[in-house]
């Protein structure tokens, strides 16, 4: 459970770190940048992905040339959801991103539906209208922070059935996320480049840190899993619960985010969908 623990802490951290980015004026594309060069170390010598398997994964590069683009795309994405729609709201967005693959796997690729399940993705669909929600003044301050939200959503489901299909095709996780994370930097690199970026050493200082915490939370969250092999679906539910709960209560204690009554009924119908859709 210390594992866990640590997973939700890790997980809500970097979106803290994104937070308060725009108050010390760092590049958020810089912080990624040297935090993708950081997991890439921390992945090779910690998860100890094998020559085989890394030449196994890629051979599937159109997956990972695919997760290559999105990862670093929808991290900026999320920097700025969490900048205009709060923590609770972009970490719950983030977490209901579970709903895409689920539907990928009824609609694409045959796999049967239960009542749980479908009754799940009706709640998780309303938890995200909820969370989209704005009071009329709110918007004027946080204009794009539903799209920002939707986009989040729809990023990281996209990025998850990537990774499953890659897994599926036969690369092993650690070989396919030590590729993804090093495409990731390679093409942010070079998008950076071509802008002609003046290099901030103040953020890209702030990436190391952003990538201990981003690699942390993959990390204890494998490792929860493994200290808890017959639980898999405990682990589950607790860390996506878990992480709408501690970002809500971050945002709302370090940063005194505002949740009007539809939001924080869209967490409460975020945390019911997550329990109906646990993997068996």
């Amino acid at each position: 459970m210390i594992m866990l623990a640590c997973a939700i802490a890790c997980s809500v951290a970097v979106s803290i770190l994104l937070k308060l980015a725009e108050r010390f004026s760092l590049q958020v594309a810089q912080a990624v940048l040297v935090n993708y060069a950081v997991a890439s170390l921390l992945t090779a010598s910690l998860l100890l992905p094998s020559t085989a398997a890394l030449q196994q994964a890629l051979n599937h590069w159109p997956l990972l040339i695919t997760l290559g683009l999105l990862l670093p795309s929808v991290f900026l994405v999320m920097a700025a959801a969490v900048r205009r729609a709060g923590i609770a709201r972009s970490d719950a967005a983030q977490r209901l991103s579970l709903v895409l693959p689920l539907l990928a796997a009824f609609l694409l690729f045959g796999e049967n539906a239960s009542s749980g399940k479908l009754i799940g993705l009706g709640l998780a669909l309303l938890a995200l209208l909820g969370l989209i929600h704005r009071h009329q003044q709110a918007a004027k301050l946080h204009k794009g922070g539903p799209w920002l939200l939707l986009t989040v959503w729809a990023g990281y489901g996209i990025i998850d059935i990537c990774f499953k299909q890659t897994a599926k095709a036969g690369g092993s996780f650690s070989a396919i996320l030590l590729l993804s994370f090093l495409l990731s930097g390679s093409f942010l690199g070079g998008w950076l480049l071509l802008r002609k970026a003046r290099w901030h050493l103040p953020s890209l200082a702030s990436g190391l840190l952003l990538g201990v915490f981003n690699f942390a939370n993959i990390y204890t969250y494998i490792r929860a899993h493994q200290s808890l092999p017959e639980n898999p679906a405990l682990v589950f539910t607790a860390m996506n619960i878990g992480v709408i709960v501690l970002g809500s209560l971050s945002g709302v204690i370090l940063f005194g985010e505002r949740l009007t009554r539809i939001n924080c009924a869209g967490l409460v119908l975020a945390a019911m969908a997550i329990l109906l859709l646990i993997p068996v």
